[in-house]
């Protein structure tokens, strides 16, 4: 009797759908970006970021217990640093008692269990808001390569289980791989931004932490949007350079690359849903527009099919409370 394959059998029910899943999404796969900001008692709405602030190092604790509690495993962090500390040269980036460095002693204090990730990149301490030390108008690549080395050994000494450069300088996982085994730090990982793209989406981001370029764009060094294989090319090059997990930035709108990498490579994925993808869906549902709970999941469970293992997203509380 025709037909004798009927694939409704296997949607019948939520018991028989969750059976026959092929992609499953749990608390395991999610990081959440913290933003610290200086002061005390400091919890600054993000505006372009709802449900989203800045906080202080005093109020960490209730906010990592929430973290913990709910299942999240992974943190990963950003500062907003002070105008007056911000120049040319990534001084307050390298400092042992910079905010970043006293965020990580504080988070592994509080709560040594969770996986502290930390951001790598000049753009929060840079006088010109770019990624890299600025001359003539150019973002030089080796000076700027020797700074993020030094930042990445700093933060490792202060307790970070992963550095995350997020500046695409050429070479910098190599140089950051030796620093951190020359000074003893094997066991520190690195999850590299491979494949992080000039895009649009940045803007809350950049609000968030003030780090907007004073000048031009960052397209001499992020990736051109139209670009698909050199990716790959990237992505590659930094897991021979010593990348322990690699990430795809932004995510929703870059789906392919994270499958193209997932095809070519056996080292992690990490997926970045970018602020600008946060916004919107927080925008269009406060209109009514869209429900945002089946949304958010349906987005999350497109990563996972993309092939990410893990999910760096602002909404990482609120997946991990609907999922228990």
């Amino acid at each position: 009797m025709y037909p004798n394959q009927r694939n409704r059998r296997l949607r019948q029910s939520h018991a028989i759908r969750r059976l026959v899943s092929e992609n499953q999404l749990t608390c395991n796969d999610l990081m959440l970006p913290l933003f610290i900001a200086e002061g005390t008692k400091v919890k600054e709405p993000i505006e372009a970021m709802p449900g989203c602030f800045r906080l202080s190092l005093d109020l960490l604790q209730k906010e990592l217990k929430s973290i913990a509690d709910l299942g999240i495993k992974a943190v990963l962090l950003f500062v907003k640093v002070d105008d007056a500390l911000k120049d040319n040269k990534g001084t307050e980036a390298v400092n042992p008692e910079g905010l970043m460095q006293k965020a990580i002693r504080k988070v592994k204090s509080i709560t040594p269990q969770i996986v502290v990730m930390t951001d790598v990149a000049l753009d929060p301490y840079s006088s010109y808001g770019h990624d890299g030390i600025v001359e003539d108008a150019k973002i030089l690549n080796d000076s700027t390569v020797e700074v993020l080395s030094k930042m990445a050994l700093s933060h490792a000494l202060a307790g970070a289980d992963f550095v995350a450069p997020s500046d695409m300088m050429d070479g910098r996982v190599l140089r950051i791989r030796t620093e951190l085994d020359q000074a003893g730090f094997t066991d520190t990982g690195i999850m590299s931004y491979s494949a992080k793209y000039a895009s649009s989406l940045y803007g809350p981001f950049r609000e968030a932490l003030d780090s907007s370029p004073g000048f031009g764009d960052k397209r001499s060094y992020q990736m051109d949007p139209a670009n698909r294989l050199e990716a790959l090319t990237e992505t590659l090059r930094d897991i021979e350079e010593g990348a322990d997990i690699v990430m795809i930035k932004p995510g929703l709108a870059y789906l392919d690359i994270i499958r193209d990498i997932r095809e070519n490579v056996e080292v992690p994925i990490a997926a970045y849903q970018v602020s600008g993808e946060y916004a919107m869906l927080k925008a269009a549902a406060e209109k009514g527009w869209l429900d945002h709970d089946t949304v958010m999941m349906e987005q999350m469970l497109a990563f996972k099919r993309a092939g990410a293992n893990l999910i760096a997203t602002y909404h990482a509380k609120e997946v991990a409370q609907l999922l228990a």
